[in-house]
């Protein structure tokens, strides 16, 4: 029934999310938030609240009445205990012993930036911060629910070893990885649960304890639509109560609609603000690191695109792609989305009419520049339904774009351009590119 993950990358890559490198699918949400759900699922939690001011700090603090407390800086990042704040703090998760040491370390954090492995050199804004009461546990341990794309439902991973990184478990004992497929359709079931928490090293005293967790927290994740719920530590305190300690969720943004008390505790201050700008015309933006912005309709041809640009020697800002139905207002917030980044140095729009009118997308692309007053190098490759029409509105528009039919000479003709614009940059120079054919 149990099976083990032997390689960190199979870990990483099947079950445990990464940073943010690709399209997301899914919504996170701050601990806080994710305990209230445990909490309202009956699940044991440590005792403590939010706090959005120094002030507010001080009296959580006040009310818990402990002198054994943490305070956790409330960022959407792994690493956050690791982290280092731009006021100077190391750590955004630190013990604090009375109601002014909270108060302190909340003047550090909150309104500051946190840079952990997972942010960038940018960092995230810490709005918020958890004062909780402080748990000495005897054991800690690792569980969480995600769902399987092999299996095809969701699955347990667990280890005896919690509180850690679990990456780091996987790549040096990974028989200590715990892994059970659940039927979706039946569900978990209390004996499966019993079992697992027995595997995983959980106390006689507890493991019915463990269990009944087990089932309350994939009620959450069936009833919530999650996609994946991290409990790390879960814990066992020396009075022989289990409890969750941190809490991690993400769910499916394809669950919106019917999801709409979950989808109201986003917090976009998080998010890049171009990803969400495009989720409100309904395009699919992801900000790379690159110089050459690019403007696609399907995933596929975004990616191919993106591989011709490196190809020949230049590096993709953006993954964008308005989809199979855009209408010129979406192409138009979609060049906003592009020119928003000042490293772009050109930009590459590669259509395939199908579905999609070359036309409509012409219409877009020239409302854009006019509205924009667009200043970088466009190179625009359409080929399909309406083409001859739409490369007669680029010639009769009178602005300076690079409308070339063949793929890889686009790409050539935007990393050169792209070359040109960063040397004048370098140079202080400044190149106009919207004038008159």
């Amino acid at each position: 029934m149990f099976r083990n993950l032997f390689t960190r990358a199979s870990l990483n890559a099947k079950y445990i999310k990464p940073a943010q490198s690709h399209q997301r699918r899914y919504l996170s949400i701050h601990e806080y938030l994710s305990m209230d759900l445990l909490k309202k699922y009956g699940v044991n939690i440590p005792k403590g609240e939010v706090a959005k001011s120094p002030i507010e700090a001080y009296e959580v603090a006040q009310r818990l009445a402990t002198e054994d407390m943490v305070i956790k800086a409330q960022v959407l990042a792994g690493g956050r205990g690791k982290g280092i704040f731009d006021s100077g703090l190391k750590g955004g998760v630190r013990p604090v012993f009375s109601p002014t040491e909270a108060r302190m370390f909340a003047e550090q954090m909150l309104g500051h930036n946190l840079v952990t492995k997972q942010t960038g050199a940018k960092g995230r804004m810490c709005n918020a911060v958890y004062v909780v009461q402080r748990e000495f546990v005897r054991r800690e341990y690792y569980f969480a629910i995600l769902m399987d794309r092999q299996t095809g439902g969701p699955v347990l991973v667990a280890s005896s070893q919690g509180g850690v990184d679990i990456e780091t478990v996987a790549r040096e004992n990974p028989e200590a990885i715990l892994t059970l497929p659940v039927d979706i359709d039946v569900g978990l079931k209390v004996d499966q649960a019993k079992d697992l928490a027995a595997k995983m090293g959980f106390s006689p005293k507890c493991v019915d304890q463990a269990a009944d967790t087990m089932m309350k927290l994939y009620k959450l994740f069936s009833e919530k639509d999650a996609t994946m719920i991290e409990i790390n530590p879960m814990a066992e305190s020396s009075t022989n109560e289990v409890l969750c300690m941190d809490a991690k969720f993400n769910f499916d943004e394809n669950a919106e609609f019917r999801r709409k008390d979950i989808f109201e505790l986003r917090d976009t201050s998080q998010e890049d603000e171009r990803e969400v700008m495009a989720a409100k015309y309904n395009l699919n933006y992801i900000g790379l690191d690159g110089s050459i912005g690019c403007l696609v309709n399907g995933a596929g041809l975004a990616m191919s695109t993106m591989d011709i640009i490196k190809l020949h020697g230049g590096d993709p800002a953006n993954f964008l792609d308005v989809g199979g139905g855009a209408t010129a207002e979406q192409v138009t917030e979609a060049f906003k989305l592009i020119s928003t980044d000042p490293r772009v140095s050109a930009i590459l729009v590669n259509i395939f009419g199908g579905i999609m009118r070359c036309d409509i997308i012409a219409q877009g692309i020239i409302a854009a520049v006019n509205q924009l007053n667009l200043n970088i190098p466009l190179v625009v490759r359409l080929q399909g339904t309406r083409v001859d029409a739409a490369k007669q509105l680029i010639q009769d528009s009178g602005l300076r774009i690079f409308s070339i039919s063949d793929l890889d000479e686009a790409a050539k003709k935007a990393v050169n351009l792209s070359n040109i614009v960063e040397m004048a940059r370098e140079a202080d120079l400044k190149i106009k590119f919207e004038l008159p054919l």
